[in-house]
């Protein structure tokens, strides 16, 4: 099966689980009904900023939907370059979570690549709740966030409220940056 579909059916399963409707979840996730059953059905990816709301509102660590498989560790974990755990939400973007198994996080820590952006295009800004910190590894990355736009460039970093609406785009070439939300 799909990484899609796999995590479709994750979160089918905790919803019923959980006993909630799924309107009930597309409302607490802040997700329109009609694009809430289109992920639960698997026939739409996921935002990461839906993603990460939908495990909030089921009560569950992201790394459960995205593996099904609960974090364990504790005290500390080590991920060694390249290692993360790897997964993409849209074609552009491809993330690897660096702490995907460490129990009852604070922080999800990821390093995010997105591909360059073709010059006009337009992404739908996300919101969830918390707080983000990003920090540009490589390349230049332009973020509208809340309405303002911003030019990061390497070893730039914002830190922000997640419940800004925000959308990231690639400026000149691939951007590779860390970005750490703060629950």
């Amino acid at each position: 099966m799909e990484q899609i579909q796999l995590i479709a059916l994750r979160i089918k399963d905790l919803r019923e689980i959980t006993g909630l409707t799924a309107q009930e979840v597309a409302e607490k996730a802040g997700v329109p009904i009609a694009e809430y059953i289109a992920y639960e059905t698997g026939t739409k990816d996921f935002s990461f900023s839906h993603l990460f709301n939908i495990a909030e509102v089921l009560g569950v660590d992201i790394s459960d939907l995205l593996t099904g498989e609960s974090p364990k560790l504790h005290g500390y974990v080590l991920t060694r370059a390249g290692k993360g755990l790897a997964f993409e939400r849209r074609r552009q973007y491809h993330y690897q979570h660096l702490a995907y198994n460490f129990k009852d996080k604070k922080a999800e820590p990821f390093i995010v690549t997105v591909d360059e952006d073709e010059p006009g295009t337009v992404k739908q800004a996300h919101s969830h709740e918390g707080q983000e910190f990003d920090l540009v590894l490589r390349g230049m990355l332009r973020i509208n966030l809340g309405g303002n736009e911003l030019l990061l460039r390497e070893g730039d970093s914002i830190y922000y409220d997640s419940a800004l609406a925000h959308a990231m785009y690639a400026v000149g070439g691939e951007c590779k940056f860390v970005a750490v939300v703060i629950k």
